[in-house]
């Protein structure tokens, strides 16, 4: 784990399911000292769904989680080494219809996790990194 000057943090994680709850502990106890309480549920839902993506994209390998703060808010950045850049879904009324709530498929109705990200932050995007890979970013204004 690195904590920079600023007081940002920039950790290493494996792509693996757990990962997503250790990013989110260590970006509530950031967000707390920054005193960010009212955006602190957003932040943690973006920081859970970007990290969620880049472990599927690259399991088992290293995934890089940033959270940064600057006058305009907070950045959360998640790095993979995944080729392709992550597209959302088309955007389309859900119905409980819609979904297979079977035991086997329960865990198979994914993939909003983007408009989500869309949602709650006032940007967002991909960034290629010039060593390979990609970050993906949501800034959130306060």
């Amino acid at each position: 784990m690195v904590m920079t000057e600023t007081g940002d943090l920039i950790i290493p994680l494996l792509g693996t399911p757990a990962t997503v709850g250790l990013a989110r502990t260590l970006a509530d106890a950031w967000m707390r000292k920054w005193d960010y309480f009212h955006i602190l549920d957003d932040a943690l839902l973006v920081a859970s769904e970007l990290i969620t993506n880049a472990a599927r994209q690259t399991p088992g390998k290293e995934i890089r989680f940033q959270l940064s703060r600057d006058a305009q808010g907070i950045v959360i950045a998640v790095w993979d080494s995944g080729a392709g850049v992550p597209r959302a879904k088309p955007l389309r009324r859900l119905t409980l219809e819609d979904l297979d709530l079977t035991e086997e498929a329960f865990d198979d109705n994914g993939g909003w996790g983007l408009h989500i990200v869309q949602a709650l932050s006032a940007r967002c995007g991909a960034t290629q990194d010039p060593g390979g890979g990609k970050w993906i970013w949501a800034r959130l204004v306060p």
